[in-house]
């Protein structure tokens, strides 16, 4: 069943869909042509690195690029010449501005990107309805490029606006020998499927200066600011206005007689003075604001201490995604978000009664989204989605495990709201996650417990192994999860370290999971209604009402599930 959420209620219908995957595979074989109504994206790209380094010719002929979290990794290897021919073979436009590509920026990580985006674009179209609208969020280092791209796949004629979000402010490199421009704003490129789309008009507050020049007057009893607006009829009898007087005045009045003694018994109609012409008050407070432009300086970047930060890299804020999902959407449609890192998109459209499907690639950001939903939205949320793509089954856990050993670690860990440690790959010490908690008065010690996940073969010097880590990082538990079954040896010398005694009780110092285990319902005994492992996202507020000027959309279409392949197509 799909959920819509009313304030802190849920109305369960059909399932939204959060997918575990390649975004490219998934799209081809569980998206239904045109199904989804609106697509925000902001795929991965190596903003941070020098410009000049991106185009740095690469010929060698590396393993196929994966995405990791936090990562850019797309390079030009022989999965891109495998993926690149595909498009020039297709035919069409994609094909000849792909050509152009190549022949223009030669083989480097530039094109390798737009080698990866030109078959996802052509997927998001294809699941788009004709009423559809898509923002792609990218950065100048590319925007000029995927705007070629957007023109070829949806058409130049498609493009709606080219949207620059002010996203921090000044930067002061000069003394760091920067030579150029600060940096300062993204880029989203605003397309549709077809020439008619949902549209509902946005507004944005009055700067002060406009206020102060225009609205000058203040009603008195109410303190109320207004400004006069014309109330004369604009082309006078040739355009059928009325003629009469109005507090000593005859004119052609945009309004009938009877009408205008309205406004006037409202007190709207006001003369300034003896004989001047009656002008109409137009109150700032029902005024809607100034409509929404293609500059966007209003909405600023999650700031370091925001209730909202989760700590992911790349997340944007509520306010933006908002803003999208409010003009390009109405209640009931389907959002889809194929690159959904921490869950920002998902989180607004839930919020604002739309249905949504989410794509990620890592368990990482599975884990972050299924954490952000629960917070935001209280237990009953779990009902409101459809996790697709994910281990079920120890067998589906070992395949993950023998394909990608880290994946199996996040997933693992993510199962039990543990985060993963901070140390590079092949520094962790023997901590492959942490997880923490309080069980003291407020302002007392944050508890942790240390955590060891492993795939292959285990036996009691891993367990012992483990007891030294928690001596060492002074930490509360331990905890191994292994995919295999732990021996009886194993439980004896856990059971040996003793327990670890809170208000709450008294906690196994060492502990086994299996995989089995926990995905029967098992957990870690520990306090754990005081779980502080994640920053918690805060509670969804009940969203004001829209006012919504649409156009004709299509319906919303039943969306396959068909069951995914156990192992993923590496893009």
């Amino acid at each position: 069943m799909l959920a819509r959420s009313i304030g802190t209620q849920l109305d369960f219908r059909p399932v939204n869909l959060l997918y575990y995957g390649d975004n490219l595979d998934v799209l081809r074989r569980h998206i239904k042509d045109a199904t989804v109504d609106l697509v925000y994206l902001d795929p991965p790209f190596k903003s941070n690195q020098d410009y000049n380094v991106l185009f740095a010719e690469k010929d060698g002929t590396g393993a196929a690029s994966q995405f990791k979290a936090f990562e850019d990794t797309w390079e030009w290897n022989i999965e891109s010449v495998r993926v690149f021919e595909e498009l020039v073979e297709s035919g069409g436009r994609v094909s000849d501005v792909m050509r152009a590509f190549r022949q223009f920026l030669a083989t480097n990580d530039m094109l390798a990107y737009l080698t990866m985006m030109a078959p996802r674009l052509v997927e998001l179209r294809r699941v788009l309805k004709l009423t559809g609208s898509i923002y792609l969020h990218c950065d100048p280092t590319a925007s000029h490029y995927l705007k070629l791209l957007m023109d070829a796949v949806f058409g130049p004629e498609c493009f709606r606006s080219e949207i620059i979000w002010k996203r921090s402010s000044a930067h002061s490199d000069t003394k760091q020998g920067r030579k150029q421009h600060g940096r300062i704003h993204d880029v989203l490129l605003f397309y549709t499927k077809g020439q008619s789309w949902v549209w509902n008009p946005q507004y944005t507050i009055y700067d002060d200066e406009y206020v102060k020049g225009f609205y000058r007057h203040v009603e008195k009893g109410t303190n109320r600011l207004y400004r006069l607006g014309d109330l004369t009829g604009p082309g006078g009898a040739a355009k059928g206005n009325p003629e009469y007087e109005v507090m000593g005045v005859t004119r052609y009045w945009r309004y009938s007689k009877e009408k205008m003694q309205e406004l006037i018994k409202e007190g709207r109609v006001i003369q300034t003075a003896p004989g001047t012409v009656p002008a109409y008050k137009r109150y700032l407070d029902e005024m809607p604001g100034v409509p929404l432009q293609d500059m966007w300086t209003d909405i600023r970047p999650i700031g370091a201490q925001a209730a909202e930060r989760l700590g992911y890299p790349t997340q944007k804020p509520e306010t933006l995604l908002e803003r999208i999902v409010r003009a390009s959407s109405r209640e009931g449609d389907c959002v889809l978000d194929p690159f959904c890192g921490c869950g920002t998109a998902i989180s607004v459209a839930q919020r604002l009664k739309r249905n949504w499907i989410g794509i990620d690639v890592t368990h990482l950001a599975m884990g972050l989204i299924k954490s952000r939903l629960l917070d935001a939205f209280g237990a009953d949320v779990v009902k409101t989605y459809k996790v697709i793509g994910e281990p079920v089954s120890v067998q589906d856990a070992a395949e993950l495990a023998k394909e990608d050993p880290y994946q199996f670690q996040w997933w693992a860990l993510g199962l039990v709201g543990a985060r993963r440690n901070e140390e590079k790959k092949g520094s962790d010490q023997g901590i492959d996650g942490r997880l923490y908690f309080h069980d003291e008065p407020e302002g007392g010690n944050t508890k942790q417990i240390i955590l060891s996940v492993k795939s292959g073969h285990v036996s009691v010097p891993f367990l012992r192994d483990l007891r030294g880590v928690i001596e060492r990082e002074k930490a509360e538990i331990g905890v191994l999860i292994t995919l295999g079954d732990a021996t009886k040896p194993m439980r004896s010398e856990a059971a040996s370290a003793g327990f670890y005694k809170s208000p709450w009780g008294s906690h196994p110092r060492l502990q086994i999971l299996t995989i089995a285990e926990i995905l029967e319902g098992a957990g870690i005994n520990y306090p754990h209604p005081s779980n502080v492992t994640f920053k918690r996202a805060p509670r969804a507020e009940t969203p004001l009402p829209e006012q919504l000027e649409l156009a004709p959309s299509l319906p919303y279409e039943e969306l396959t599930e068909r069951p995914m392949r156990k192992k993923r197509r590496k893009s």
